[in-house]
């Protein structure tokens, strides 16, 4: 139970961080296809939020390399 409380952290920290420097990518996290449940009562486990917290790191790496790309 702690580890994924530490997920849950992680997952909060780093929306809280994309809020602030990179509202631009906030605003489209609520259209991000991962955060959609395809089923109608989901269960999320540790593993899923995992994959969340990674898709979060992989979203604000894909923006700074193409930002860097085009600045």
């Amino acid at each position: 139970m702690n580890d994924l409380r530490k997920v849950l952290g992680e997952i909060s920290q780093l929306t809280a961080d994309i809020e602030t420097n990179y509202p631009e990518l906030y605003r489209s996290l609520d259209e991000n296809p991962l955060t959609i449940p395809a089923k109608r009562h989901p269960h999320v486990n540790k593993e899923d939020l995992k994959d969340y917290l990674e898709s979060l790191k992989q979203l604000i790496k894909h923006h700074l390399e193409t930002h860097k790309k085009n600045g």
